[in-house]
């Protein structure tokens, strides 16, 4: 091999190598320079937000809360006798409802019986001594004073049996109400005494419903005001009626206590029970209720966004009302039949366009 051939040989060689060393970074370059070409082209246009939306109407605003309570009866308490006593007879069973007046238990009255029969063998006496006198006193037989002794004691007489007849009442314990007789505390032959409790009795038509408010809310709180309330045994919600309320906030808890009327008929509620309360605070007609998470707070107040014909969001300043616990009251800044969002609230722009969905 000459010497020409070697150099035209290892110049090939270089070139080879060259090629093989620029190629890559030639198709590289081509790439880059592709894709900023692709960008500089500029994107697709933003397709329509998708949103949800409610229709506002006028609907009817309760302002209520949701709290716990306490069934307590209407009227309670532990029976007794004024006096002690042999019991002779009980007159009732346990469970038994009896009406205000019905005698439930005898006390033994053997010797008030004898002193009353005794007075009115007496009472008898005097009366007729009493009408004798008093003839005679009418034809001046006899002077005013001595009509007058005769008279004091038959006065006296009837006083006396009004105390004995007193005490033989109390010889009968009575039903102090109308309501529902408890298990029996005394059997027949015991002696009992004022502390003894003989049995309870519960009147529980209607039955009272005890709860309490925050603060806040005790300037609200009116008698009249509704309440709704249902317990573990029944989900079905029963109206009551606040009828008092105490006149002080309870510093401790710093709630005020309420207490409400309801009807108990069949008896399904019984003092003790435990209740899950809606307590309305107060009803509005005719106002207009945005979702609570409509609202975007400001330093100034509210807005909210609203969808307009060409379905586009547009900003509005509303002033609020009533807050509950999903809705808000619109008092300015929105009319009947705007479309408000409830979704894409924190991603929506004034003049962006939307794709909305409308719920109820």
């Amino acid at each position: 091999m000459n010497k020409q051939t070697k150099i035209i040989l290892f110049v090939v060689i270089l070139l080879v190598v060259a090629a093989a060393i620029l190629y890559p970074r030639l198709d590289v370059r081509k790439s880059n320079e592709s894709s900023v070409a692709s960008e500089s082209a500029g994107p697709d246009q933003p397709s329509a937000l998708p949103v949800k939306v409610v229709k506002l109407q006028k609907e009817t605003l309760r302002n209520q809360l949701s709290v716990t309570g306490t069934i307590i009866p209407n009227e309670s308490v532990n029976i007794r006798t004024e006096v002690s006593g042999l019991i002779q007879r009980i007159a009732f069973k346990e469970g038994q409802y009896v009406t205000k007046g019905t005698p439930i238990l005898y006390l033994d009255d053997d010797e008030l019986q004898a002193q009353f029969q005794r007075l009115d063998y007496t009472q008898k006496l005097f009366e007729s001594q009493e009408n004798r006198q008093k003839q005679l006193l009418e034809r001046e037989a006899i002077s005013q004073e001595e009509y007058d002794i005769v008279l004091n004691e038959f006065n006296t007489t009837l006083a006396d049996i009004k105390l004995v007849e007193a005490q033989l009442s109390k010889r009968v314990i009575r039903a102090p109400f109308n309501g529902v007789l408890g298990l029996r505390q005394v059997s027949e032959g015991s002696v009992i005494a004022p502390t003894d409790i003989i049995a309870s009795i519960v009147n529980l038509d209607p039955i009272k419903i005890e709860f309490s408010i925050p603060e806040r809310y005790a300037t609200v709180a009116e008698v009249g005001s509704k309440i709704y309330f249902s317990n573990d045994a029944s989900t079905e919600e029963v109206e009551g009626e606040v009828y008092a309320f105490e006149p002080q906030i309870d510093a401790a808890t710093r709630t005020l206590k309420l207490r409400a009327l309801s009807p108990n008929k069949e008896g399904k509620f019984l003092p003790g029970m435990f209740v899950r309360i809606r307590f309305v605070l107060e009803e509005s007609e005719d106002a207009l209720l945005v979702p609570s998470e409509s609202i975007i707070p400001e330093l100034e107040g509210y807005k909210v966004y609203i969808v307009d014909e060409d379905d586009k969001v547009q900003e509005r300043k509303v002033e609020i009302g009533t807050r509950t616990d999903t809705q808000v009251q619109i008092l300015e800044g929105l009319n009947e039949g705007d479309l408000v969002l409830t979704t894409g609230v924190l991603q929506a722009r004034p003049g962006m366009a939307v794709s909305y969905t409308q719920i109820n």
